[in-house]
């Protein structure tokens, strides 16, 4: 019996690939989860620590000032320390004496409240269908249950029996409830209750003094500890990333604290304009809150609202104390923020939110105030680790694609109007040339590459195709479009002294060229190049020279005997694919029989980041009258020679003495089957 073996479904040689990105991937998730277990189950240690590291960031500054000053370091770090200390005290005191005096005020807001609330009702009572509808249900209600009782009190009237009713049954005993009360406590456990439940903050307060101190004496050692375990092999990278976090968390610390502090001055003096009680209190709170990202400042905003409407009879204080919030905010965060931080955090808006929930998550509402630092922290690790570099593409600022990418990612969704939207700062800054140059033929390079290594099938090729010519075409609307306006703007301009108007851009070309269509656009092989052809195009027509484009395939024996030669000056090919400088070569050939009086310009657009010794190869290889890798040198090489004079007799060389004839009789030769 013959042996039968299973074919392998997968090929031998990707599977150690396979393998180790599956390995990769598993370890990853298994490290992740081990870090955040370790973070919540040690998180009254972590927590400690994390708020000591952040107000090292805000008090090294003031350290490096001392030291400046000749100051030695331990006097400089207790200086600060002690004035930071004093500083956070005295604002705890003015909370207190604040929440103090709000509590001894409360029974009298508490009727201020009552009062207004009565007042509501009684604007409202008997008004609408809600309400009598609402006292309706609640008479029915009632009587229904007024009938029930009645049911259920006398059976015995409505269904005689001649049975008696049997005798009651005796109700068991019930037992005597036994209650134990614990001894009174003596002095020292009364004692021990009341310090309870400041130990813990106390203890907390204590371990980030300690680790305070200690990272301001020892900060140059703990950098060179993490150096040392990062890997001394690549100690470029490693100091690159701790200066790169320690800026951007000095500056955003800094920079924050003082704008949270001058949002709590105005807070509190414009609460204590409108005469709202306690506002300190509630301008310390503002400026506390706002290190909550998006939602903190109006958080803050809810307390003061409750005491406004408590404490005035009336609404003028409520509507004054929403209007200092909805105004003071806004200003705050959507004018200056920008102006000072810019772009400093390096964090997208959709990590900020989701960084809050899950430090809040984690930590409670100190994770809270601290999602934004730890969450930059991981971005900048993410960007200087390979293998955490998905840190910095989830939680980051930067754009996850770069503008080639998407607009390679929307000509394959057939979405040109997307990316028409994204075209229009680059079309406003460099111009249309520059977005195909730099945006668009980048895009259909990775489409090529994708064709060369199979991942791109011919359909998919045509939707690039078709989207990229419906791209040009609202372009070329857009740009239509806007040309009469810059025209009407400088319409006098536009005209000689007698009236007379300024000639056509055309009437500076040679004769050869003011045909109905002197440049003729044909790709080299497939439809990509078509797409590129017709980019070429729309740059050649801004310019003045009408442009026809040929579709992809056109070079083959039978599509170039029905291309018409008469008025053609320029003919350019378009290439992305240069992989084979030969098939190029054929096609100028190919060109020139079937052309003989134009000029063959070669655009090889996936040359231009090629070196320039391999760029002067092809180059030369192919033998082309112009030869191209950028739309807007081809465009600014077409109109030089346009305007310069009619094209040149080409010369013929010596070793072909019957070329030129053979040039001739191209326009009459009959095509090969």
């Amino acid at each position: 019996m013959p042996e039968t073996s299973t074919p392998n479904t997968v090929p031998p040689a990707q599977r150690p690939h396979e393998l180790d990105r599956a390995d990769g991937t598993t370890s990853t998730v298994i490290v992740a989860i081990a870090v955040v277990a370790s973070l919540y189950a040690g998180r009254d240690i972590f927590v400690p620590i994390a708020l000591a590291i952040l107000l090292t960031f805000v008090l090294a500054p003031a350290v490096r000032r001392l030291q400046a000053l000749r100051i030695a370091r331990p006097a400089a770090v207790l200086i600060v320390v002690v004035l930071a200390i004093g500083v956070i005290g005295a604002i705890g005191g003015i909370v207190a004496m604040q929440v103090t005096e709000l509590a001894g005020n409360l029974p009298r807001y508490q009727t201020t409240i009552r009062e207004k609330v009565q007042t509501v009702r009684g604007a409202t009572a008997g008004h609408g269908a809600i309400e009598r509808a609402a006292d309706l249900l609640q008479d029915l209600g009632q009587e229904l249950r007024g009938k029930s009782d009645k049911a259920t009190t006398a059976p015995a009237a409505q269904y005689p029996s001649a049975e008696p009713p049997p005798p009651p049954r005796p109700e068991p005993p019930k037992p005597i409830p036994v209650e134990t009360h614990p001894p009174e406590p003596g002095p020292v456990r009364a004692l021990l209750d009341l310090i309870e439940p400041v130990v813990h903050p106390l203890a907390t307060a204590g371990l980030i003094v300690i680790f305070v101190v200690f990272i301001l004496l020892q900060r140059e050692d703990l950098r060179n500890r993490m150096i040392r375990l990062a890997g001394s092999n690549d100690i470029q990278r490693t100091t690159a990333a701790i200066d790169d976090a320690a800026h951007r968390l000095s500056r955003l610390f800094l920079v924050q604290l003082g704008l949270n502090t001058s949002f709590a001055i105005v807070i509190t003096i414009g609460l204590w304009l409108i005469g709202l009680p306690s506002p300190a209190l509630w301008g310390i709170l503002a400026g506390v809150m706002r290190f909550v990202p998006y939602i903190g400042a109006f958080l803050s905003a809810v307390f003061p609202l409750t005491l406004a409407l408590a404490v005035d009879p009336g609404w003028s204080m409520l509507l004054w104390t929403a209007a200092l919030y909805v105004i003071v905010e806004p200003l705050v965060g959507h004018v200056l923020e920008p102006l000072l931080f810019g772009k400093t955090t390096g964090l997208s808006p959709v990590a900020v939110v989701i960084s809050a929930a899950f430090w809040t998550w984690l930590w409670g509402p100190i994770g809270l105030l601290l999602a934004t630092p730890l969450t930059i922290c991981l971005v900048v690790l993410g960007r200087h680790v390979d293998r955490l570099e998905f840190l910095e593409v989830m939680f980051g600022s930067t754009p996850a694609l770069s503008p080639q990418e998407v607009f390679y990612q929307r000509m394959l969704a057939s979405d040109p109007l997307e990316a028409a939207d994204q075209a229009e700062p680059v079309l406003a800054e460099k111009g249309v040339a520059a977005y195909y140059d730099d945006v668009a033929l980048p895009g259909l390079e990775m489409a090529q590459a994708d064709v060369a290594r199979g991942a791109l099938d011919f359909g998919r090729v045509e939707t690039i195709r078709d989207a990229a010519a419906e791209l040009v075409s609202d372009l070329t609307d857009a740009g239509a479009a806007a040309r009469p306006a810059a025209d009407a703007t400088s319409g006098d301009a536009a005209k000689t002294p007698d009236a007379t108007p300024v000639s056509s851009p055309r009437d500076r070309f040679s004769e050869a060229w003011r045909g109905d269509a002197p440049v003729l656009c044909i790709p080299g092989r497939s439809p990509l190049d078509e797409a590129a052809a017709r980019m070429l195009a729309h740059v050649l027509s801004d310019s003045g020279l009408p442009t026809r484009v040929e579709p992809a395939g056109s070079l083959t024996t039978a599509r170039l005997f029905h291309l018409d030669p008469a008025g053609v000056a320029l003919v350019c090919l378009s290439y992305l694919d240069t992989s084979s400088p030969g098939h190029m070569r054929y096609a100028v050939k190919r060109l020139r029989r079937r052309f003989p009086e134009a000029r063959v310009m070669m655009g090889a657009w996936g040359m231009r980041e090629e070196e320039s010794d391999r760029r002067e190869v092809v180059k030369q290889t192919v033998a082309a009258d112009i030869f191209v890798t950028s739309i807007a040198e081809a465009a600014q090489l077409a109109v030089e020679e346009a305007t310069s004079r009619a094209p040149a007799e080409r010369e013929v060389p010596a070793d072909k003495p019957r070329a030129r004839a053979a040039a001739a009789l191209a326009a009459r030769a009959v095509p090969v089957k």
